[in-house]
């Protein structure tokens, strides 16, 4: 309130009757007495020397003609007056802004009234016909009198009124009575010009002092800004002269300097902030680009310049405006500063997580995509090509789920240091996000030179792993794309490599395949497939096939194999070698594999209570940690015994499990339920799993079965040592395929315990397996 009230009156003159006291009350009133008094704050010994002195030059004067008892009257009580508002001012707070200073200021009237008493009755001591002489002597003393008054107390106007009114009335009346109208008008007119002189002079005063203390609130609310800027914020004030030199260094610049302001008053700016580089001149282009701004005395905000603090590199924000004076020289700069080497770094780790892989330290997507337009925009305009490999690992899921996503960062951070360790001039390897990767090639030859890398990148990403004492094993899927002729964009090439990619996983994993235009087709089916694959089970398109598996002896039906089939009403009959796949990459493995495992459990318990159902469970199935439950459920709802139900499971399972497959085995052979080692040597070594898990049936497959009966040595000693191995466990065996009498009579002679294949028996659906039994003899065969 008390800083816009001084804004307005510093505007405003303050009007007369303000001034006198005879205006209305307010809070402003307080405020006006504290700058009235002010000046009279440690002037009364002045007052009262000039007191003393004029009442002492008076009696003098008056001392010829008047009796010396009446003179020294008057003389002891001008001096006591004197002495006693001395007394009474000097302890008075005059001016003081914690007083609201209107006592004082009425005591200064009635003291002003008292004097002007005691001032104008020397006129009278001859009488009330004084001569003229005396008048004119008193008259002057007394005008001496008023204009001191009013040039010691011009601030309080009241009080030289109350003083130079009845003062000058008195010399008027006196000259009037000593026969001098027109010196009584002069007085009278002396009087009110004095009077109009101490108002106006008090306007001046106070618009004076408003002004200035205005200009004092302003200049502490600067003050208080600037320290509290240089106090609570990282930033500080510097400033130049004309030369560009330092002037007036504060400490918080100095020390960002590491030197002392006085070392660096008259410095030049350039010197200060280059360190080593003034002696040299190799100043960085934004140190020149500021020196260039500063010579054309231009304004420059928020430029980012290297600076050099004790040998040591730092990067500083600095903003600077030339300074002026009233006549438009040119003075220097004045400007801010502050460090923000801590945030520049912050902003390159951002740019750089923005295009690097964190997990990896290899380019991520973004920076691939604009390496591979560089090597796109330069095969086009010199007419040569460019490559873009995509990887995909294989078996890598199986990691994350049963050992952990920490386990699975560890591995991909060394599949990682093997690509880099591939990579030659001209080639870019990156990763894609998830398990994907990819490799940039610039300049390549030909489209054999890209196979070529992606087989010698298979075979070094296919070498084993350790992590946390756990050894690993993944493959690699590589598609590539040739560019620009498979695209000439970089969201063409990679959507035909990622196309090219999808093939070679197709083909089963650790496979390179480069993009042919049919892809778009196989795309495209694929795309369809997966769509009609989602609901599927809603509409109730899939059946189970069961395939009949006999006592290799006497072809005594001992169980079934359940096959999965399914009929879509756009795709027709789908094979199970094209749509198994896809699901497991469309994650619907589990959903079938439990439908699947529910429906042949139902259905087995229609058949006569010998007879067991042997159901294929994928690696992704056992992965889930739900599936022995989904087990024992559709074991209790349907009631079919455990010992009646066999899963079988591919040498695969193990390679891409960590041993959470091997535990959950464990659990369903503690339940009862048989397990079979399905494809038994067609790819792995299988000892170990034989070792570790307590299978009842290992499988040999069609391959061999075809082979021992050509006579192939190689088949018929495998064939037998699988049977050794199986009769030493405790183990039977199962040859699957036989279609052929010579196949079977080969199998027999082998001492293999069941055989499975078209020779007995094809795929059937449930009412053909129930028809089987209508004759209801439980030892019926399945002979074809």
């Amino acid at each position: 309130m008390k800083n816009s009230s001084t804004d307005q009156f510093a505007a405003e003159e303050t009007p007369a009757r303000t001034l006198l006291g005879l205006g209305p009350r307010d809070a402003d009133v307080g405020d006006l007495h504290q700058l009235q008094l002010a000046p009279l704050r440690g002037r009364g010994s002045l007052r009262l020397a000039m007191g003393i002195g004029m009442a002492l030059v008076a009696a003098f004067t008056m001392v010829v003609g008047t009796p010396l008892s009446v003179v020294g009257g008057w003389l002891g009580v001008a001096l006591l007056f004197s002495l006693w508002s001395f007394s009474r001012f000097r302890s008075l707070p005059l001016g003081d802004p914690q007083s609201p200073g209107i006592a004082e200021y009425r005591m200064c009237n009635r003291h002003a009234l008292y004097s002007a008493v005691v001032w104008a009755t020397p006129f009278w001591l001859h009488g009330l016909s004084p001569p003229l002489d005396h008048a004119l002597s008193m008259w002057t003393i007394a005008v001496l009198m008023m204009v001191t008054l009013a040039i010691v107390a011009h601030s309080i106007p009241m009080a030289c009124i109350l003083f130079i009114a009845p003062v000058s009335l008195s010399a008027a009346a006196a000259l009037v009575r000593a026969d001098a109208p027109q010196l009584a008008a002069v007085a009278l007119m002396a009087g009110v010009l004095l009077s109009v002189f101490c108002v106006r002079f008090a306007q001046s005063h106070i618009r004076y002092r408003r002004a200035e203390e205005t200009l004092h609130e302003k200049s502490e609310t600067v003050s208080l800004l600037l320290r509290e800027f240089e106090e609570t914020s990282a930033d500080w004030l510097w400033q130049t002269d004309n030369n560009r030199r330092l002037v007036h260094v504060s400490p918080r610049l100095a020390f960002a300097l590491g030197a002392s302001a006085d070392a660096l008053e008259g410095v030049p700016l350039l010197q200060a902030l280059s360190g080593d580089a003034w002696d040299t001149g190799l100043f960085p282009k934004s140190l020149h680009e500021m020196a260039e701004r500063m010579k054309r005395r231009e304004s420059f905000s928020n430029l980012i310049v290297p600076v050099t603090i004790g040998g040591a590199p730092r990067w500083w924000e600095l903003s600077a405006s030339p300074r002026l004076d009233e006549a438009g020289k040119f003075l220097g700069f004045r400007g801010v500063g502050s460090d923000v080497t801590e945030q520049r770094a912050t902003a390159e780790q951002i740019a750089r997580m923005a295009r690097f892989d964190n997990l990896t330290g290899l380019p991520n997507r973004l920076s691939l995509n604009e390496d591979l337009a560089r090597a796109l925009s330069h095969a086009i305009d010199a007419k040569t090509r460019c490559a873009m490999l995509m990887i995909d690992l294989d078996r890598f899921k199986a990691v994350n789920d049963t050992l952990g996503h920490p386990v699975g960062d560890k591995l991909l951070a060394q599949v990682a240091a093997r690509l880099k360790g591939l990579m030659e001039r001209g080639m870019t390897c990156g990763r894609l996000g998830g398990d994907e990767f990819a490799v940039i090639l610039h300049n390549v030859p030909s489209a054999e030179a890209a196979e070529e890398l992606a087989r010698r990148l298979i075979n070094t990403i296919s070498r084993p792993y350790v992590v946390d004492n756990h050894q690993l094993f993944v493959g690699a899927s590589i598609g590539y794309a040739i560019g620009p002729q498979d695209g000439a964009t970089v969201e063409t090439l990679t959507r035909n490599a990622d196309l090219a990619l999808y093939k070679s996983k197709d083909r089963g994993g650790n496979v390179v395949a480069g993009y042919v235009a049919s892809l778009h087709a196989q795309a495209e089916e694929r795309r369809v497939m997966e769509q009609e694959l989602r609901g599927a089970l809603e509409r109730r398109e899939f059946e189970l096939y069961y395939q009949p598996v006999v006592t290799a002896a006497d072809g005594t039906l001992n169980g079934f194999e359940a096959l999965i089939r399914w009929n879509n009403q756009k795709l027709g009959n789908v094979s199970p070698g094209r749509f198994i796949p896809l699901a497991e990459d469309a994650r619907l493995i589990s959903p079938i594999g439990e439908w699947v495992l529910r429906t042949a459990c139902h259905e087995a318990m229609k058949w006569p209570s010998n007879l067991k159902v042997a159901i294929n469970v994928s690696a992704d199935q056992l992965t889930d940690p739900n599936f022995a439950s989904v087990v024992v459920s559709a074991l209790a709802q349907s009631g079919l015994p455990p010992q009646r139900l066999e899963i079988e499971v591919t040498e695969s399972v193990f390679l891409r499990d960590g041993g959470g497959a091997a535990q959950l085995l464990d659990q369903l052979i503690g339940l009862g339920i048989r397990l079979s080692l399905d494809d038994f040597g067609t790819g792995y070594s299988s000892l170990g799993y034989l070792r570790k898990t307590q299978f009842s049936t290992i499988k040999v497959d069609r391959s061999f079965v075809v082979g021992a009966a050509k006579g192939s040595i190689e088949s018929i000693a495998i064939i037998r040592a699988v049977v050794a191995l199986a009769d030493s466990l405790g183990m039977s065996t199962t040859a699957e395929g036989a279609e052929t009498e010579l196949e079977v009579e080969t199998l027999r002679s082998m001492g293999c315990s069941n055989i499975q294949g078209y020779y007995y028996g094809r795929p059937m659906p449930a009412p053909d397996v129930l028809a089987l039994f209508r004759p209801a003899d439980s030892g019926t065969s399945a002979a074809a």
